[in-house]
């Protein structure tokens, strides 16, 4: 990491594992990287806001999702950082990467009330996939995250 990135903060955020009634994983194919790269809703925690009024206030910003119910908070946090190449551009600059607190959420409502086409859409495109493909579809700077997130819900779930 170039010596002008090193001293910059970790953005707080959460994100956000939604199931359906399968146990599948929502995720969307964000319009910035439109390559086939998918994620779980995520998104900034605003000044004051605790982290899951965040997560719920991003799944309905990014999604449309009101309609869940809270599974469970995944132990502590888990932490990405951005590659050299998005370093100075993403988040206007004031960030190095992210550290985020997760949440297990069970969607209780039906697959045409999800809408992505949101005032500020982040989204092209949307599926549900299992959870053994989850590493599988994300970009490289968060794999790890993914993974740990695929092995806490694994634990979760049985």
């Amino acid at each position: 990491m170039k010596e002008k990135f090193k001293k910059l903060p970790l953005r707080s955020g959460v994100g956000i594992i939604v199931l359906n009634k399968k146990n599948q994983i929502f995720v969307a194919k964000r319009i910035d990287n439109p390559k086939n790269f998918w994620q779980m809703p995520q998104g900034g925690v605003d000044n004051g806001e605790d982290y899951l009024t965040a997560a719920y206030r991003e799944l309905e910003e990014e999604t449309s999702i009101t309609n869940v119910e809270l599974i469970k908070e995944i132990d502590g946090t888990l932490t990405y950082m951005l590659p050299e190449n998005l370093l100075g551009i993403i988040w206007k600059g004031k960030y190095k990467g992210q550290k985020q607190k997760w949440y297990l959420m069970r969607y209780l409502g039906e697959d045409n009330e999800i809408n992505i086409k949101t005032d500020k859409p982040e989204f092209l495109e949307w599926k549900w996939i299992d959870l053994e493909n989850l590493p599988n579809v994300v970009v490289k700077f968060k794999l790890q995250v993914y993974k740990d997130l695929q092995h806490k819900i694994k634990e979760i779930l049985n």
